[in-house]
């Protein structure tokens, strides 16, 4: 009866753990590697990830005000008895995709991996992003235009928690992915093997090429096709430049041009459809699909951009009998005169075929709020279906002149009703921060997943663009991304365009259809420039200290002169035309007396700046001056003494005549 029983144990043992096995078998298997893939091998990203829970961790002010991080209210989920802080603690099976903060600091960070009592690593919260410490390296772990990002997969079993050893911190967003209880997730773990290594290391391969190809971002195996066509564009027209009627892909293609596209893009449109849909896949104007700012060529993103002079889409794009690229040259009506465009294109595709029940249809969602609704964010996209959301590019102009405060707004991400994403502020969401500050979000800067399209105070115009690859955003049902205009209740006028690029289970009709109307750019005409972001030279010796002293948004700067010191201001990125000038600046008993030139010419007599008290002359009438391209500075001159030998300016005012 023992040695039976020893038996029977033995036998159901045995039938366990090949059930087990079995069980283990039919379980997705994800790890590091699978996930470093994704950025070079974007072939996969149609692929929907069913019944995932993508989410974010924020330190967003709850009660809908600005304290996104400034105070640290909100920047931690609790706190330990020995006062570190708890910034993510989520269990079940995941991936961490994303870190960003724009204030990180020389505290550690613990992460606890599968493992509540003792941390798989520590980090200093710095070199998550430094590229002092491997494999958080560039260029998926590092800081520009004022955001510090990562980028490098965390992935986990059953729990991650990341604790910060420090007493404060302020700004962060921390996003993940959580998957079904059927995946099997290999947790992340140091040192990383060689097979992880490798993927890294072809990441920075692929990425740092100075032109990508659609062969590079694809598999060596996808069979890839192309048809090159050239056509003549004549206002008014419509042109089909590429069409099959057999199921397939669109791997990529580009457009590019002799002349110069930045004149024409605005009003050409690339129209998409795919399998006869009655909704265009695409519908929008060539300059906002590419990710033009304002009309001019701005993005060079890993997958759509322009890149010298040509305009390229890396974006998989599987269909089921039939697609259709066509281009519409649109006219206003009374228009008379337009010029010819001649544009060459490339389409490259593939005869596989899509799984409908695995892979969504690519569409990009073209808006435009001019204005932007008083009260109610700008909402960039609002679809319904099964898919994923994939990027979007935004240009964002202010209509009222000064400095960019609608840039302040959150962004706020409703996935199948539930709000699971909330950021801290617009730059913050396009990985920057700081906007207005040198060296931050300051300029256009284009990285292959994020950038910054454009940074004007004096036109107070911004834009950004993101992707997400790895960290797309799966919805089941519906899907809404919505972006406040100012730092509170949406109450800075605002003009929004953007496109968002997703994939879907179903087309969902776009709002608006591009036309003359709709697509004019707004160029205000007072502009307001700022002294922190001005281009200036200096003759003779002048000492600068800046403070935030006069409630400007923006920075005064206070120089300290000498006689016959020349400070020369670069105007060289305001549209030419005729402009009054006027001075917001400081009168004080220490004030020199100056006087505004434009190169050798004198615009006004000289002027004494001081004063008895401190004063501040917020519109000071002083001079008219024409901006050209070839003439396009403004300086000033002065006559100093020992005692009379400072200039507090706050903002020069241009309105146009």
């Amino acid at each position: 009866m023992y040695r039976m029983a020893l038996t029977l144990i033995g036998f159901f043992s045995l039938v366990q753990i090949i059930s087990a096995q079995k069980n283990n078998l039919n379980k997705h298997q994800y790890g590091l590697v699978d996930f470093l893939k994704e950025f070079f091998d974007v072939s996969s990203l149609p692929v929907y990830a069913s019944n995932t829970y993508s989410a974010e961790t924020s330190t967003y002010d709850r009660t809908g005000l600005n304290n996104d991080g400034f105070a640290g209210t909100y920047s931690f989920i609790r706190r330990n008895a020995d006062s570190s802080l708890v910034l993510f603690d989520v269990k079940g099976s995941g991936v961490i995709n994303r870190i960003w903060t724009p204030t990180p600091s020389d505290d550690s960070l613990d992460f606890y991996i599968d493992d509540g009592l003792k941390p798989s690593f520590t980090l200093c919260y710095r070199d998550l992003f430094s590229g002092k410490v491997y494999p958080f390296v560039a260029p998926l772990c590092a800081n520009q235009l004022g955001g510090y990002y990562c980028y490098l997969p965390i992935p986990f079993s059953t729990s991650c928690k990341i604790i910060f050893r420090g007493k404060t911190t302020r700004f962060h967003q921390i996003g993940y992915r959580l998957y079904p209880a059927s995946t099997a997730i290999t947790k992340f773990k140091l040192p990383l093997v060689k097979e992880e290594q490798d993927a890294l290391a072809k990441i920075k391969s692929v990425w740092s090429g100075f032109s990508l190809s659609v062969k590079e971002l694809n598999p060596d195996h996808l069979k890839i096709s192309s048809v090159n066509k050239k056509v003549t564009l004549v206002a008014g027209q419509k042109i089909t430049v590429f069409e099959t009627k057999q199921a397939g892909r669109i791997i990529g293609f580009d457009l590019s041009s002799s002349v110069d596209l930045e004149k024409t893009a605005k009003d050409i449109d690339l129209k998409i459809t795919w399998d006869d849909e009655g909704t265009p896949a695409v519908y929008c104007p060539l300059a906002d699909y590419f990710g033009y700012a304002f009309g001019k060529p701005s993005m060079k993103s890993l997958l759509a951009g322009s890149d010298g002079g040509k305009n390229y889409s890396y974006f998989p794009m599987p269909f089921d009998k039939s697609a259709r690229i066509e281009l519409l040259y649109r006219k206003a009506a009374g228009e008379t005169e337009k010029a010819v465009v001649r544009v060459e294109c490339n389409i490259f595709f593939s005869s596989q075929r899509r799984d409908i029940a695995r892979e969504g249809k690519f569409y990009a969602n073209w808006h435009r709020d001019n204005p932007v609704p008083f009260n109610y964010p700008y909402a960039m996209l609002d679809i319904t279906g099964k898919g994923h959301f994939v990027g979007t590019v935004l240009q964002a102009q202010g209509l009222r002149t000064g400095m960019t405060t609608f840039f302040e707004g959150d962004d706020s991400t409703v996935v199948d009703g539930e709000l699971r994403m909330h950021g801290t502020g617009s730059e913050d969401f396009f990985n920057g921060g700081w906007y207005a500050l040198l060296d931050r979000w300051d300029a256009a800067m284009s990285l292959p997943l994020s950038g910054a399209l454009e940074y004007s105070i004096p036109l107070c115009r911004t834009g950004g663009y993101r992707l997400f690859v790895t960290d797309k955003v799966s919805f089941e049902k519906s899907f809404f991304l919505s972006m406040e205009h100012g730092p509170e209740h949406n109450e800075v006028p605002s003009d929004y365009t953007s496109v968002s690029y997703y994939y879907c289970s179903k087309p969902n009709k776009q709002i608006l259809i591009p036309s003359p109307e709709n697509t004019k750019p707004y160029i205000p005409d007072t502009l307001m420039l700022y002294p922190q972001l001005l281009n200036v030279g200096i003759d003779g010796t002048a000492g600068i200290e800046t403070r935030w002293a006069f409630p400007t948004n923006g920075l005064t700067f206070y120089y300290t002169i000498t006689e016959n010191t020349i400070l020369r201001m670069s105007l060289r990125d305001i549209p030419a035309g005729n402009y009054r000038v006027y001075l917001d600046y400081v009168k004080s008993p220490e004030a020199a007396m100056f006087s505004l030139w434009q190169r050798q010419t004198q615009l006004t007599d000289w002027i004494h700046g001081s004063n008895s008290k401190v004063d501040r002359i917020e519109m000071q009438d002083v001079a008219d001056l024409m901006i050209t391209p070839l003439n396009n500075t403004l300086s000033f001159r002065f006559k100093a003494t020992g005692k009379q030998n400072q200039f507090i300016l706050n903002r020069i005012i241009l309105k146009r005549q």
